[in-house]
């Protein structure tokens, strides 16, 4: 039997294909990121009591916007007690931490106004002008804040130096709502809550290179990144659980229900477990990141609905708003157990625990890497 003889070039082209196919993807993270530490776990940074120079001395606060009640909430953590309150613009809807860690900004929605909260005293110290801002993020490498404009259906990029604005970017999302970022920074995923859909923006170029529909009905909310990156999880009300997505190819990979009214979306002190607020049924459902599925469902007592809010920088406290019951929840991350419920204003809505551990804030009520 003859020997089948393999041309060189053809032999040479195997090999290559073959590298390829086992070569890792080409990490090229945007340019002016700080370094991600742990490929693996993008929160690495995140660990209880792990505070920056900058947060350190602080007092620790949970700053809750009282929507209907254009007034926000100052609660002690320490004594589960409101110590402090003071008017702001109208509807306003989360409370955010700047990027380099020093401002709290209030989202006076229908006020078309940011109300600057000093940190470092829980006392307002100024309002500046800008045009529905539903909520409000910050790209990758801290140049600009995204002021997401849902009633505009606009994400509008302004300088973080001065606040100026830099582009208003007109998005194909009816209700744009919520987003997290890539792991290297280079793009977003924003929810579209009156649209069913997904929008994705390619970030140095600032304009939307994808759309998703997410079938076969639904209404999605917040939107969180897995540690190791791969997978976008993003709550849905009217489905009653959580999307999970393929960033990079834009598709959606599987479905978790949860339960009714699934809003808020926050990653655990450990980076195992990922919290999700059924707002309509008054749960929390606890989703393992390494099984991707749902571990666990804390029952809140009494009538409850918890939305939005944050982890306790020693990570024991998971802090959610009670949007229609004018209350703040305060529940132990090891038991699940209802520890406090504290009366505020009207419509609680994106409360703001700080300080808390990282390096950077993304926006909404705390996304630190």
């Amino acid at each position: 039997m003859g020997r089948i003889l393999v041309p060189a070039c053809a032999a040479i082209l195997c090999v290559v294909l073959w590298a390829c196919a086992a070569a890792p993807p080409i990490w090229n993270p945007l340019p002016g990121m700080p370094k991600v530490s742990d490929r693996d776990d993008i929160y690495s940074a995140d660990r209880p009591g792990n505070l920056s120079a900058v947060v350190r001395n602080y007092p620790p606060r949970v700053y809750v916007p009282n929507s209907r009640s254009n007034t926000v909430s100052v609660i002690d953590p320490a004594t589960y007690q409101v110590i402090d309150q003071f008017r702001v613009g109208a509807l306003p809807q989360h409370v955010t931490p700047s990027y380099d860690l020093k401002t709290l900004w209030v989202l006076n929605d229908e006020g078309n106004s940011l109300t600057r909260v000093d940190p470092s005293t829980g006392k307002p110290v100024g309002t500046i002008f800008v045009k529905d801002p539903y909520n409000m993020y910050y790209t990758p490498d801290g140049k600009y804040a995204i002021v997401v404009a849902e009633q505009l259906q606009h994400l509008n990029f302004f300088d973080t130096s001065n606040m100026d604005l830099y582009i208003g970017l007109i998005v194909p999302c009816k209700g744009v709502d919520h987003m997290d970022f890539s792991a290297d920074g280079r793009y977003l995923i924003a929810s579209c809550e009156f649209d069913t859909a997904l929008i994705k923006v390619d970030l140095p170029q600032q304009r939307v290179v994808g759309r998703l529909k997410l079938e076969p009905h639904g209404m999605p909310q917040d939107v969180k990144l897995s540690p190791d990156g791969s997978v976008f999880y993003v709550a849905d009300m009217e489905a009653g659980g959580v999307h999970l997505i393929d960033g990079d190819e834009l598709r959606e990979i599987g479905f978790l229900r949860t339960g009714k009214g699934t809003h808020g979306l926050y990653v655990s002190r450990d980076s195992r477990v990922l919290y999700a607020s059924n707002r309509d049924e008054g749960s929390v459902s606890l989703i393992d990141f390494a099984s991707r599925k749902v571990a666990d469902k804390w029952q809140l007592p009494g009538k409850a609905s918890p939305d939005m809010g944050g982890v306790s920088a020693d990570g024991k406290v998971l802090w959610l708003s009670g949007r229609y019951h004018s209350e703040v929840y305060a529940i132990d991350t090891a038991s699940g157990k209802l520890l406090a419920r504290i009366p505020v204003g009207r419509e609680p809505h994106g409360l703001c625990v700080y300080p808390q551990p990282g390096r950077y804030s993304l926006g909404h009520t705390g996304i630190f890497r």
